[in-house]
């Protein structure tokens, strides 16, 4: 792979302070070396050394691949009809799952894969470098093991998330079926899954379940991360804090325990504006979360039903717009924030040795992102150093 030098790039969104101003270590008419797939230097553009090809950036900004730690992109069917009621009128609630979980149970893997293939092109072209991807609408032992299996290709971050919601059959006995995520489905999944996560949520899994499917995924060697305080208030913050969660998702209604809570821990809160802009929700109050000294991500929780974007960009503009952050704010909390809750060093930022995954705004500054919403500023995508852009 021949490397190369990006130059003439108007503002460097590095996320290291010891390399520019401020917490988005930003320089001004800087230039980047890729070499081998990583970052082999940064700094000013006159400094830069030479490379086998040169990329002129002509005034635009650079920065990290958005790292998107929360998605569910394996899955089949369509809930227009669904997003159309809520729009007229109706409330979401969990139950919303099984119409995704009867499509996805009824199409074969290739259709599945497919399917999967798009959504992460789509948001490859939209500045994604890395994205997580759950399980959750099979609901079988078969189901939930060939979703991991089929997003194990696409991505490292693979998510076991069989307790979405209890499966139709296990209705009347969620215990039993609380048995079958803990047990078999365990078993079936884990080969192909770096994470546990579950639904803790009135209608999906309470405290004690989601403690039991939680734990029983860690002694399996999978890192915890928790779907916590969407709905309503509930357990599911405290858990994520207390069993060492890498992430909680959501974080929309939380009360000051909550926020002290993670404040004082490693567990980062997930924010996710997809899902409040589709259901009409309350957002979350990010700021609130920021002042307190939590570390904030950013992500699209991409899937059929609550949140059918694959956007970044737009859940950036909305939460500077919406949830009280600042376009810096939401910049690192879409990249470095969203590799914080991977629990990845290598990837979120601009500096000698990372993984060299960077996008090209079609702006001289990030504040674009949130300046001028809706429009496709994303002018070149690098991934591992390739550009697929």
């Amino acid at each position: 792979m021949p490397s190369t030098l990006i130059t003439g790039i108007g503002t460097l969104v590095t996320n290291d302070p010891a390399h520019g101003t401020g917490p988005l270590g930003a320089l001004t008419d800087a230039a980047v070396v890729i070499d081998g797939g990583t970052v082999a230097w940064v700094g000013p553009a006159a400094g830069a050394p030479a490379a086998d090809e040169v990329f002129d950036a002509a005034g635009r900004a650079l920065l990290p691949g958005w790292v998107d730690s929360h998605a569910h992109l394996v899955f089949a069917g369509d809930r227009t009809a669904e997003f159309n009621a809520r729009m007229s009128g109706q409330s979401y609630s969990a139950g919303g799952i099984r119409t995704t979980v009867a499509a996805t149970r009824a199409a074969a893997d290739a259709e599945l894969d497919a399917n999967l293939a798009r959504l992460v092109r789509e948001a490859l072209r939209q500045g994604t470098t890395l994205v997580e991807c759950k399980s959750g609408y099979g609901l079988t032992v078969e189901d939930e093991s060939r979703a991991l299996r089929i997003a194990s290709s696409y991505t490292p971050e693979t998510t076991y998330l069989g307790a979405h919601v209890v499966a139709p059959e296990f209705a009347d006995d969620p215990a039993g079926y609380v048995d079958l995520v803990t047990g078999p489905m365990l078993d079936a999944c884990a080969p192909y899954a770096r994470w546990v996560d579950v639904f803790c949520e009135k209608g999906a899994f309470d405290g004690d379940q989601a403690r039991a499917i939680l734990t029983a995924g860690i002694e399996r060697g999978l890192i915890p991360r928790v779907h916590a305080n969407q709905l309503t208030y509930g357990p599911g913050v405290q858990l994520a804090v207390e069993l060492g969660a890498a992430s909680a998702d959501h974080c929309t209604h939380l009360t000051d325990e909550d926020v002290a809570a993670l404040a004082g821990s490693s567990t980062v809160a997930t924010l996710l504006p997809g899902a409040e802009f589709s259901t009409r929700a309350v957002y979350p109050d990010a700021r609130r979360l920021l002042d307190a000294g939590a570390v904030v991500a950013l992500s699209t929780d991409c899937n059929p039903g609550s949140s059918f974007t694959s956007s970044m960009a737009f859940c950036i503009a909305v939460a500077v717009r919406e949830m009280g952050m600042t376009p810096d704010e939401a910049v690192w909390a879409a990249t470095a924030g969203g590799a914080r809750a991977l629990r990845r060093t290598d990837v979120g930022t601009v500096r000698v040795g990372a993984r060299a995954d960077l996008q090209l705004l079609d702006a001289p500054s990030p504040v674009h992102l949130a300046y001028r919403p809706g429009v496709p500023l994303t002018a070149a995508v690098w991934r591992a150093g390739v550009r697929e852009v």
